[in-house]
């Protein structure tokens, strides 16, 4: 059986990293290079950089903060926000990353997505899909939402995965809005509804809050990685007791030397 992965993830606003509840109301919570090594060594299988405020701001991202937190890295990292061409996409492998993530621009542009994999490889380009689903609503129409969560799209979720798998994404990064900074759990009925309309790898993310929640969505969300932020950041959880916990659970996953 494949191993499930446990993944950090870094929310970057001006160089620091952040989080919030639902895309909103921010804290510190310090500095990129010095979370990332810290996540790394603690045993997290990969290391995800998001520049939350690139694409609203309509910039590129912070190379010299990708470029710091990448020399201390020894675990696969990915880099998201901001990039909208494959100059830009190149120009953030150059500075270390070993994948990319693309949100708004991939919207607006779908050939995108199939540019970049052209020149890298689709196992290089992530398709980062941010959903809220409506009160009521069956789970395949939740919304997709772009420009850090602040424009709804009128797009599905389950319809735009499918169509980012076509178009030669290689993995896709989804997040749920609604349990984003809850810590009540991942949306694992969504995760499922996506997980089972691509064959690609799909990374479950928000709401993650104890060891059960990562049970939860590798077992019900199907997913084939999970990723959190806040409670590796602030110390509610640490990467090596939560796989020693998935492990007694009888989920797969790898341990640092």
């Amino acid at each position: 059986m494949l191993t499930r992965r446990i993944i950090a993830c870094l929310d970057v606003r001006a160089g620091r990293v952040v989080k919030g509840v639902q895309f909103v109301d921010l804290a510190d919570a310090g500095d990129p290079a010095e979370l990332a090594a810290r996540h790394a060594a603690a045993g997290a299988d990969e290391i995800v950089l998001l520049d939350i405020t690139a694409t609203h701001e309509n910039r590129g991202t912070l190379l010299d903060t990708v470029r710091r937190t990448a020399q201390r890295l020894f675990v696969p990292f990915t880099v998201g926000g901001g990039i909208r061409t494959d100059d830009e996409a190149a120009a953030v492998f150059d500075a270390g990353a070993d994948k990319v993530s693309t949100n708004s621009a991939a919207l607006a542009r779908p050939e995108l997505i199939g540019e970049i994999g052209a020149t890298f490889g689709a196992q290089a380009v992530i398709v980062a899909i941010d959903a809220r689903r409506t009160s009521g609503a069956p789970v395949e129409q939740a919304e997709v939402f772009v420009a850090g969560g602040r424009k709804p799209t009128g797009r599905h979720a389950v319809e735009w995965a499918r169509e980012a798998e076509a178009r030669g994404a290689g993995e896709i990064l989804l997040t749920s809005m609604d349990s984003d900074g809850t810590r009540a759990g991942f949306d694992c009925e969504l995760t499922a509804a996506v997980s089972q309309a691509v064959q690609i790898p799909v990374i479950a993310s928000g709401g993650a809050g104890n060891a059960h929640h990562f049970t939860q969505v590798f077992r019900e969300g199907c997913a084939d990685a999970a990723l959190a932020a806040g409670i590796f950041h602030f110390g509610i959880a640490n990467v090596r007791t939560l796989k020693e916990q998935l492990s007694r659970d009888g989920i797969p996953v790898r341990f640092p030397c």
